[in-house]
């Protein structure tokens, strides 16, 4: 983002995804798991911890789900995945331990949110229990400029840490999430999000510096904080993509970098997705960083660009000191060159922008009775090409898919992102589920097949548990450790990520 952009502030607070029919304080539970006894006592120790503590039905049961699609379906039914049974909402990292503490003592499940932009289901207390809402953990709390980094609470919203940094301070964290006005800081971390400028400045992991994190036992500890260590094992990875499961994240170092002075934009069309495919490849290969590298297939570039049939659009813009950006940009249009790509008008660059975190379409979609969702995964370059046919071939194979589209979002050195979309409408509305978990598990097999991984940016939160032990392999169990270790009771976002779950089967697919 360059400094004559406006960044437009979104509420800092959550967002609801789509109004529950009959309102959230009659909403019934969809899932079908056992739900945790938060009794008087629980509640008494709640509030003895100084954090506020809510029990109002409507507010509860609003809290009790994130922007997951499966849910939003649910949500025109009149229901929420699982009801919470109390909302607990700490304004300080001593509350959040002491409420983990007590919850663990107690042996209830409590699950962290803030945002609850997530469209996989992490914020859902699926077992019900104490949710604890880390919004009250929000601002800035320094800058060293120096050192270009940031100290900064998890529940500030990531609209409203841009908008502080660039007129307060002139730098930027560079982290541009679709959800940049609904999520928090927390969030990025918890589910090891992506900026759509990743390509230049990095995943959220590349981005932290350290992390401190409230445990399930109640202890508060630091991870990390200085450059490049070499002082064992890097301890915030530990904790970047746990999504709550291994511990709760009260405070954050990221990197910044100077506010950017200049940017430039392209744009051009390829025959074929994998063409644009390879020249993205070769761009990065060359050691070119634009900051978005975005290929969309035909239906996509149509849908949104209308580049025509067997258009396959490749957006790029670059942002920083001018001399950089000259030789990145001379490196994209030479490869496109090469190509023999066709050179497209820039303006689709602006119209990306005007719309690029407007995420109303869903809401309509949902509520016109189709089932909508996104898959995003990661693959190398050399998977690539098979990982796009081949999970959009198994997701097309679905009776009811009415459209399955793809786009390369985030492109690295070693590999990118495919972001995949799909439609569908099933006969009754019952069918919804059954449909819904059908079409994941093909596109997931697809992809898991073809030698790609199972998230990119958007997690994995309750919808795609099932998948994580085959995805990591022997790499599982050493999860499941260090899960058993940090959190022996179990109570820390139980029935996510895969991980054994104390409470009982949730129910889902």
């Amino acid at each position: 983002m360059t400094a004559d952009t406006e960044p437009l502030l979104g509420p800092g607070a959550p967002t609801p995804p789509i109004a529950i029919v009959g309102g959230a304080a009659a909403a019934s539970s969809h899932l079908s798991s056992s739900t945790a006894v938060v009794g008087d006592q629980l509640l008494e120790r709640l509030r003895s911890t100084g954090a506020e503590l809510v029990t109002d039905l409507e507010v509860v049961g609003e809290a009790s789900r994130d922007w997951w699609p499966g849910a939003m379906i649910w949500a025109t039914e009149g229901q929420v995945p699982v009801r919470g049974t109390a909302l607990v909402r700490p304004s300080t990292a001593q509350q959040v331990a002491a409420v983990l503490r007590a919850c663990n003592e107690a042996g209830v499940p409590i699950t962290p949110s803030a945002g609850r932009s997530g469209v996989c289901g992490s914020a859902i207390p699926v077992h019900g229990g104490v949710v604890l809402d880390l919004c009250g953990l929000s601002g800035i709390v320094g800058v060293d400029d120096a050192s270009l980094t940031l100290e900064v609470l998890p529940g500030t919203f990531g609209d409203r840490l841009e908008a502080e940094l660039q007129a307060e301070h002139g730098v930027t964290v560079g982290h541009w999430p679709q959800s940049m006005a609904l999520s928090t800081v927390g969030g990025w971390l918890a589910c090891r999000g992506a900026g759509q400028y990743s390509t230049r400045y990095g995943k959220i992991e590349d981005i932290v510096v350290g992390l401190e994190v409230a445990l399930a036992d109640g202890s508060l500890v630091r991870t990390g904080g200085a450059p490049r260590s070499a002082v064992g094992p890097d301890l915030n990875q530990v904790f970047v993509g746990s999504e709550g499961t291994l511990g709760v994240i009260t405070r954050a170092w990221l990197k910044v970098h100077p506010l950017p002075q200049h940017e430039r934009r392209a744009a051009y069309g390829f025959s074929s997705f994998e063409a644009g495919l390879e020249v993205c490849r070769r761009i990065l290969r060359r050691g070119a960083t634009p900051a978005v590298l975005r290929l969309y297939d035909d239906i996509e570039g149509q849908r949104n660009f209308e580049t025509g049939d067997g258009v396959h659009p490749l957006l790029v813009l670059d942002e920083g000191d001018a001399s950089l950006i000259d030789a990145v940009m001379a490196v994209v249009d030479a490869e496109c060159a090469v190509a023999g790509a066709a050179r497209l008008d820039d303006q689709l660059v602006e119209r990306w922008m005007g719309h690029r975190n407007d995420v109303s379409a869903l809401e309509k979609l949902i509520g016109g009775g189709l089932v909508v969702d996104t898959m995003e995964i990661a693959a190398p370059w050399a998977a690539l090409d098979q990982v796009y046919g081949d999970a959009l071939a198994a997701i097309r194979g679905i009776d009811g898919i009415l459209a399955a589209s793809c786009h390369q979002s985030h492109a690295y050195l070693d590999g990118a992102c495919l972001y995949f979309t799909f439609a569908g409408k099933t006969p009754t509305p019952e069918d919804r589920d059954t449909f819904y978990a059908a079409v994941w598990d093909a596109g997931t097999k697809a992809v898991l097949d073809a030698g790609g991984a199972l998230s990119h940016h958007h997690g994995v939160g309750l919808n795609r548990s099932r998948f994580v032990a085959e995805a990591l392999g022997t790499g599982f169990d050493v999860l499941v450790s260090l899960k058993q270790a940090l959190d022996p009771n179990g109570v820390l976002n139980p029935g996510k990520l895969g991980l054994p779950d104390p409470f009982g089967p949730v129910g889902w697919p």
